[in-house]
């Protein structure tokens, strides 16, 4: 990440996140929605690469010097990503980088402090505010929302179990709409035939 491409960290209580950054390593975070574990648990079979998807099946962590493997929270946690197809082609190139790779073995061999550490590391580099790495899920969902994506949508592609979870916790990321309700009523007065309600 270079200090021309960074933009000033936002803070909404108790998220604190990016609003932009460019350095590739964390571009899985900031386009898949995944958590630390379903990123880590990641493997070769897990990406369609013709038609640009991507399952959530299983997540990853460690335990006593031991890799384990393990099934998400969640059933909503299961879930299959649709990806842009500019991302899916950079997977593509990583993983024909790892020679003889098998489609069972995870594409991101590493543990979790590895990936925080990293983080933190560009973040010194970069001149920018340190954050944790699962706060670049909400810098996701930040910008999301900031696009114009509706909650439904957010929900599905981070597995949340309840809408109510996506709400709770980035409904306050959301523009105020009551001005534009307003208007748009007071629209509907002043021109009467602009709506869809016809005369009965």
């Amino acid at each position: 990440m270079s200090k021309k491409n960074r933009e000033t960290e936002k803070h909404h209580g108790e998220l604190v996140f990016w609003w932009c950054f460019s350095f590739a390593e964390k571009e899985y975070f900031f386009s898949f929605y995944l958590t630390k574990a379903e990123l880590l648990a990641l493997t070769k079979s897990d990406v369609d690469f013709q038609n640009n998807r991507m399952s959530i099946t299983k997540t990853y962590y460690r335990t006593e010097r031991r890799d384990v493997i393990t099934v998400p929270k969640t059933e909503q946690s299961v879930r299959v990503i649709e990806l842009p197809e500019f991302l899916t082609q950079e997977i593509k190139e990583y993983v024909n980088k790892l020679y003889e790779l098998p489609d069972d073995e995870r594409i991101f061999p590493i543990v979790a402090e590895a990936v925080q550490h990293k983080l933190k590391r560009q973040a010194e580099k970069a001149g920018v505010k340190k954050i944790r790495v699962h706060d670049i899920r909400h810098s996701s969902v930040a910008y999301l929302i900031n696009q114009g994506v509706q909650p439904l949508i957010i929900k599905e592609r981070l597995g949340h179990k309840d809408i109510k979870i996506t709400l709770n916790t980035y409904g306050h990321l959301y523009p105020n709409q009551q001005r534009q309700v307003a208007d748009m009523l007071n629209q509907q007065k002043i021109s009467p035939n602009s709506g869809n309600c016809q005369d009965l």
